[in-house]
């Protein structure tokens, strides 16, 4: 699941800002939950989160509130966007305009000066997520809290699609990507937007 909407709204907040979640952004988690158990699929056995605070204390909350061990993992950090974090995305494109015209037309390798790259990222995050769904492979079911690049990642890699494909993959806030592990392999279930 990815964080709801942090104080400050919509910018580059990468793996350096740690803006708290808004108001509304613990609405948008709870509303999430709520949906899940509703549905009957809010069975987890863990939470393991980033440990940024927009994830990590709705992840410490859920956890107390169901009594649930709770993981941090540095590894399921946001990627970092380099000089652009804290800006919005007008203000990048004021500021450095060649440089988003740059990333756009090639987000896998021009990333902003001090960016995270892609293929690190990429390796990052699946590594972490493999051993989480390994370790959960004996029935547990375990929820996740990460970041709109976190979840899109493990969308193309449930895909087996190439990173490229991370830029086609829309994470609001709050949503919700269900993913099974079997026989060492995830595959896609849902991706629950809005």
């Amino acid at each position: 699941m990815r964080h709801g909407e942090p104080v400050g709204g919509k910018r580059y907040r990468g793996d350096r800002i740690d803006d708290p979640l808004s108001e509304r952004g613990w609405a948008q988690m709870r509303e999430r939950v709520a949906a899940q158990e509703s549905a009957g699929k809010a069975n987890w056995t863990k939470i393991v989160s980033s440990p940024l605070i927009r994830c990590r204390a709705f992840a410490e909350a859920l956890a107390a509130e169901r009594g649930l061990p709770l993981l941090i993992d540095a590894n399921l950090r946001e990627r970092g966007f380099g000089r652009w974090e804290g800006l919005s995305h007008r203000e990048v494109k004021e500021e450095f305009m060649a440089d988003y015209l740059a990333y756009k037309a090639d987000p896998v390798n021009r990333m902003p000066e001090g960016g995270e790259g892609m293929d690190a990222f990429f390796s990052r995050v699946t590594t972490a997520l493999a051993k989480h769904a390994s370790a959960g492979e004996a029935g547990g079911k375990i929820l996740i809290i990460g970041h709109a690049v976190v979840i899109r990642v493990a969308a193309v890699w449930a895909l087996k699609a190439q990173p490229i494909a991370t830029h086609y993959v829309d994470t609001e806030y709050a949503c919700l990507l269900r993913l099974r592990w079997r026989d060492g392999q995830p595959s896609l279930v849902e991706l629950l937007n809005g």
